[in-house]
């Protein structure tokens, strides 16, 4: 009886969990799919094909920064004076290590800021980056008792303003490159 029990239950869930799934063998003409492996990847791009685990649906935007995206090289070059942890132009997104800000020699504690910049858009304008700071404030040298917070400052502002500035000089000469 138990045997009968655990195989129903077997059944049922076997059942539901195969009726979500498409037929993954799709019957195609040969004329419709690309030869070349290089077309064949852009082909599925184009379509949206890929993994997707428990049907969910693909999130998320194109991202097709590269070396060649000023806004990518200009916010390189304005935040050339510090490392960093996170570069990612297939993310979008420029995170600096910690750095020391402005602090007294003989202060007790320590003061450091962290910059993150994110890209919206590869497009020169002022809502196409996100610049964000954050400060950690040390009670002590050591930095055992620190705390983390995100601040709105001018150094925020001007950074962005920097980025932007950098970016429209890099156009103008990729622009005058290109006509020569």
């Amino acid at each position: 009886m138990k045997t009968n029990k655990y195989l129903i239950n077997f059944v049922i869930i076997l059942l539901l969990t195969l009726t979500g799934c498409k037929n993954p063998f799709r019957y195609t003409d040969a004329r419709e799919v690309p030869v070349n492996a290089d077309e064949r990847v852009q082909k599925n791009i184009e379509e949206g094909r890929g993994i997707t685990l428990l049907g969910g649906k693909k999130q998320g935007g194109v991202f097709d920064f590269a070396s060649s995206n000023e806004i990518w090289r200009a916010s390189i070059e304005v935040l050339d004076f510090v490392s960093f942890t996170n570069a990612s132009y297939s993310g979008g997104i420029l995170i600096t290590d910690w750095f020391a800000g402005n602090v007294e020699e003989n202060s007790e504690g320590s003061r450091e800021l962290k910059i993150t910049v994110r890209f919206l858009s590869n497009e020169i304008r002022a809502d196409g980056i996100k610049v964000i700071i954050h400060e950690k404030n040390c009670i002590d040298k050591a930095k055992t008792d620190c705390s983390i917070n995100k601040i709105q400052s001018k150094i925020g502002n001007e950074i962005k303003l920097a980025i932007l500035k950098k970016a429209a000089i890099l156009k103008k000469e990729s622009e005058k490159k290109a006509k020569k």
